[in-house]
């Protein structure tokens, strides 16, 4: 098993490049789904090598439920130095386990208060809100559901009737393409390996982008499209006062506002490009194939360590 086991663990840098190019070279269709899956696939990968690594010093703990051929000594040959980074990955897969049990929870826990927030309300596509405070989002249904768009009285009174179907567009898009999906999986891949929290970021931004760009093609103006995400970040700023609001999120727009005049500029530009993959010889294209050879060295590594472990254990079992 070797340094097969330990890879995936540091294979999530070649991810790095792509999560700083994506956004501006890639459409943002494409740059939330490949992201997505390439953090999702490293983080399985880097989580399964803890699992492996785990294994041999689980072995050896008092009142284990193992067999106890799986602490002899050929077995804890297989896993590199296997007292010390055994135990380690023990504690590591412990925190990793509950970061992302609290980030499922939390992700439960804020999307049940949102719909609490309408209790009461008709069970329209669409739901107004009235507090003087601006806010917007999009709540998702359940599996069987259609999803809500929320808007607060005080965000419909800062626009005007163009800039209200571009923020009604823009909120829809999220709930047709599911964007909470892609923005869980990538919360999960960051808190399961501190080295993928790029991509997390990165998908944000994405998601954001895909949402604008659907909300241009329905509205069928950029600059107003534009004009509403200004207005919208100016009003919702860091600064206001967020007690008493339905918690919004963390699928909700309005990100943090760094982004928001990457958005709006691109907005201003022309339509990007949709092609799938970009050319080999681009920087994205680079960056792009970089990241894939390294989710797959990862699912490679990974697998190898598998089978191997998995044979001697097999054999050691078979051996009492």
């Amino acid at each position: 098993m070797g340094v097969f086991v330990v890879l995936p663990l540091v294979l999530p840098l070649t991810a790095w490049p792509i999560a700083r190019l994506a956004g501006p070279r890639l459409h943002p269709r494409t740059a939330t789904r490949v992201l997505s899956l390439v953090g999702g696939v490293l983080a399985v990968c880097s989580t399964l090598c803890l699992l492996l690594l785990m294994v041999a010093t689980t072995a050896q703990l008092p009142g284990n439920p193992l067999p106890d051929a799986w602490a002899d000594p050929e077995v804890r040959a297989v896993v590199p130095y296997d007292e010390a980074v055994g135990q380690a990955a023990l504690l590591v897969l412990a925190a990793v386990a509950l970061a992302c049990g609290h980030l499922l929870w939390r992700h439960g826990r804020v999307r049940a208060g949102a719909a609490r927030a309408l209790t009461g309300l008709p069970p329209s596509r669409r739901a107004v809100l009235p507090d003087e405070r601006p806010y917007a989002y999009a709540l998702p249904g359940g599996p069987r559901g259609r999803g809500r768009v929320v808007m607060s009285s005080g965000m419909l009174d800062l626009l005007d009737t163009r800039e209200r179907e571009a923020l009604i567009a823009h909120e829809e898009a999220h709930l047709t393409g599911r964007h909470h999906r892609f923005l869980l999986v990538a919360g999960l891949a960051a808190r399961a390996n501190p080295f993928l929290r790029p991509l997390r970021s990165a998908v944000a931004f994405t998601a954001e982008r895909w949402a604008d760009e659907d909300a241009a093609r329905a509205v069928g103006d950029r600059r107003v499209v534009a004009r509403a995400i200004g207005k919208a970040a100016l009003a919702s700023g860091p600064g206001r006062d967020l007690r008493g609001v339905p918690p919004l999120p963390a699928f909700a727009a309005g990100p943090a506002p760094g982004p928001v005049p990457r958005r709006v500029a691109a907005l201003l530009r022309p339509v990007p490009p949709a092609r799938v993959w970009p050319p080999a010889g681009t920087a994205a294209g680079l960056a792009l194939w970089t990241a894939t050879a390294g989710a797959a060295a990862s699912a490679l590594s990974s697998a190898n360590a598998t089978l191997v472990l998995v044979t001697v254990l097999r054999g050691a079992t078979s051996a009492l």
